[in-house]
């Protein structure tokens, strides 16, 4: 049951229980629940096992002393393996009007969980990609622009300062004009114990679309380039549970001015090694007298550890080098932790704007907040980095056909082969 003090602030519907709700998406609503920002919380899952993992997690507990969230199906009343593929429309169309629903799930449902939000007139922060598809992208912006709702894609790595940075820099002319850059973003073995088997497998996506995707985002969000074609070679590997994916993917996206960036993502960071993952870019580019050079080495922010015993997180290890800036709970004083860091900073942000919106009077007016929101290009809308889409249909058809390069064509957008003369 909802609490009787909530009742005048925007209900979150969160879609989708798994990690990243856990670690990163509901600490941020817990916060701004605890600010007087958002009201209820509602989490929504395919069955209750990762609901119950939630509603046990001593480290939220700790963090958000007296703050729960209302499950969906209830882990007290539903059994453990009973499936609710459809609860997540029951319990948008049960909220009010106005409120914000953040959708948490694999790349592929993320689609019908946009139309259903939209459907029920809510706000949306969504993690990326936004959909797989431009037409669909197209279609999301259409009918939510017609209803003056926000659509957010939390493209987290835009909220990193090193990046506002680099943009800031780029766009005033003093990183002269992009040619090459090399990125990677490996992440932990571990992964492929996880629910990544159940749907990041070959016929659905591959490692470029869920985590290369941040770095083709970030090189546009910096020097405001469009991509123009993307070969993506992956190798399969086979998970835990016998499914097969594109557990190591090579990219290479070439852009409108004719730079080059290479991408190469995986699940194959060592659990026993230090960090988090392994990630970073590095980018080449041509200035009017000398070269220019932009480096981020992201998988290591400054900080050596050595604790006293490990974590019960898989991948903890003894010796660390953990990353303060993407996301941490901190003690600033009061009763609980207070979020930090880039991963918090963009959902805090995206929530905001759609109880900004929620807040006007009329349509007209949250339609050219919407436009506003487009233009500025800090937070991606569908609008704004619809390329991103493109650039998914693009790697996906070349990955499934062995790294073919594949064009993207803005007259039409539409993506095909590339044509050798």
């Amino acid at each position: 049951m909802g609490n009787a003090n909530n009742a005048d602030k925007p209900q979150v519907t969160i879609v989708g229980g798994g990690m990243i709700t856990q670690i990163q998406l509901l600490p941020t609503v817990y916060h701004m629940q605890r600010e007087g920002i958002v009201g209820d919380i509602h989490i929504c899952a395919l069955d209750t096992p990762p609901l119950k993992v939630i509603q046990d997690d001593e480290s939220l507990q700790q963090a958000f002393p007296g703050q729960s969230f209302i499950a969906h199906p209830d882990p007290a009343t539903a059994k453990p393996d009973e499936k609710f593929p459809n609860m997540f429309r029951e319990v948008l169309e049960a909220a009010p009007k106005g409120g914000i629903c953040v959708i948490a799930l694999p790349d592929q449902l993320h689609y019908s969980a946009l139309k259903a939000a939209i459907e029920f007139d809510q706000h949306v922060c969504v993690v990326k990609p936004l959909v797989l598809k431009h037409a669909e992208a197209l279609e999301i912006e259409t009918e939510a622009h017609a209803k003056g709702l926000v659509i957010g894609v939390e493209y987290h790595k835009r909220f990193d300062y090193r990046n506002l940075m680099a943009r800031k820099a780029y766009r005033a002319g003093k990183l002269g004009e992009f040619r090459l850059a090399q990125a990677q973003m490996i992440e932990p073995y571990y992964y492929r114990d996880s629910n990544f088997q159940n749907w990041c497998t070959c016929e659905h996506s591959d490692m470029f679309t869920y985590v290369g995707c941040h770095y083709v985002d970030i090189v546009a969000f910096i020097t405001g380039l469009k991509p123009k074609s993307v070969s993506v070679y992956g190798i399969e590997d086979k998970y835990p549970n016998g499914k097969m994916g594109y557990l190591w993917t090579d990219a290479r996206v070439v852009w409108e001015n004719g730079a080059s960036l290479s991408v190469v993502d995986a699940m194959g960071y060592p659990d026993e090694a230090a960090g988090g993952n392994a990630q970073g870019m590095t980018m080449w580019n041509q200035g009017s007298k000398d070269a220019t050079l932009l480096v981020h080495s992201d998988q290591f922010r400054g900080v050596k550890t050595h604790y006293e015993f490990k974590g019960d997180d898989p991948g903890d290890t003894l010796y660390a080098e953990p990353n303060p800036d993407y996301f941490q709970m901190i003690d600033q004083g009061g009763d609980g932790l207070v979020p930090v860091g880039y991963g918090h900073r963009s959902a805090e942000f995206i929530i905001q704007q759609g109880c900004t919106a929620r807040q006007m009077d009329s349509l007209e007016a949250r339609q050219k907040f919407l436009k506003q929101l487009d233009a500025d290009g800090i937070m991606a809308t569908p609008a704004n980095s619809n390329y991103n889409e493109l650039v998914v249909e693009a790697g996906r058809l070349s990955i499934l056909n062995g790294g073919r390069e594949v064009e993207i064509n803005y007259d039409d957008n539409t993506v095909d082969f590339k044509k050798y003369k």
